[in-house]
């Protein structure tokens, strides 16, 4: 029987486990979004999950949307992660670098040249930002033109080949919670009336586009894949979602991707509010190794796995709190509580001072 201590093997990553680090944007780069050692220090100590995911990372410097986040796109940014490589594959781990495009999700203050933020279509999203100088309400985006996509695609590209280079076993693209290729695919924030926007197909192109551009540059077994079809993050919805996620996960399939990840619900609400959604059906359409990721404990996850729901559950506040998840779980032991106060700002603490068991 398959449970969560069961190795696995995704396309041409060989897990331990089936317990997923979720990714989880932390804020703690140093100066110039480079990962620093203190950064290295805490996916080792979590190195024990079958994968790690890593927090997003920015594939380019129009990609930031938040202080402190590590990009991906300088020299000096793949040498940090290498640090942090080479620390998880001495701990026995596996680690995917989650490529990342933030799109309208900035502000000028987080632009090169104070520019403005690009976006499938010039609709600004609610609320604010914080851009390392306060909190600032967003600003209407540019749109991408049609001639610059070719440039985007090679960009994610060159991002990925960056990750591989910097000793990542993969990398997983981004294309859910409201970012740029989310905004691409949802009928919200995607007005365009070109070869990228309007339908369903057309939503689609830029995020298959990516894959297959990313797939070609490091090889598909090491090509993961996010979506958040109903996840309301960041002022975005569809007016379809399960039209249109259906249509995204079939076109998954002649593309053999290593993994796809889905973040099921609709932000921190419980269970019982989220919006309706069938992912079992993106299950039974999906012929790949599917993860799933939101609010799952250890006997949850379970029951995921028994009743074929998925092959990995993804753990994100618990790994957090937990770097020792895995072992814990093995036990049933006691679990430590999230700092919530320190998850973005207190370098060491809340970050690499949780307690581990005792032995």
């Amino acid at each position: 029987m398959t449970d969560l201590f069961t190795p696995a093997r995704f396309g041409a990553i060989e897990l331990a486990n089936r317990i997923v680090m979720s990714s989880l944007t932390r804020n703690r780069a140093g100066a110039g979004n480079v990962p620093t050692p203190l950064v290295a220090e805490y996916y080792r100590q979590r190195a024990s999950a079958g994968l790690i995911l890593t927090e997003a990372s920015p594939v380019c410097p129009e990609a930031h949307g938040y202080p402190r986040t590590p990009g991906i796109h300088s020299e000096a940014q793949l040498a940090g992660w290498q640090l942090v490589t080479d620390a998880v594959h001495r701990a026995g781990g596996k680690i995917a670098l989650q490529l990342w495009h933030v799109g309208r999700i900035s502000h000028p203050d987080l632009q090169p040249n104070g520019q403005l933020p690009v976006a499938p279509s010039a609709i600004k999203p609610a609320g604010q930002t914080f851009t390392g100088q306060g909190m600032k309400d967003f600003v209407t985006p540019r749109a991408l033109e049609v001639d610059e996509i070719p440039g985007l695609v090679a960009t994610y590209a060159r991002a990925a080949k960056n990750a591989i280079a910097a000793g990542f076993d993969g990398v997983e693209v981004h294309a859910g919670n409201g970012y740029l290729l989310d905004q691409f695919l949802r009928s919200s924030t995607n007005r365009r009336t070109d070869a990228y926007g309007g339908s369903k197909e057309k939503r689609a192109r830029l995020l298959l586009e990516i894959l297959d551009a990313v797939a070609t540059a490091i090889g598909n077994e090491r090509v993961g894949l996010r979506l958040s079809p109903v996840t309301p993050f960041n002022d975005i919805r569809d007016d379809a979602p399960q039209d249109t996620f259906d249509y995204v996960v079939t076109q998954l399939n002649p593309r053999r991707l290593a993994f796809l990840d889905i973040l099921q619900g609709t932000g921190g609400a419980p269970r019982e509010q989220w919006e309706p959604f069938d992912y079992d059906r993106l299950r039974s359409l999906y012929a790949g190794n599917l993860i799933l990721n939101n609010g799952y404990d250890c006997a949850s996850a379970q029951a995921a796995l028994d009743a074929g729901k998925a092959d990995a559950i993804a753990f994100g506040r618990l790994l957090l709190a937990n770097p020792d998840l895995v072992e814990r779980f093995r036990r049933g032991a006691p679990l430590n509580q999230p700092d919530y106060d320190r998850l973005y700002v207190g370098e060491e603490k809340g970050y690499t001072d949780y307690p581990a068991l005792v032995a």
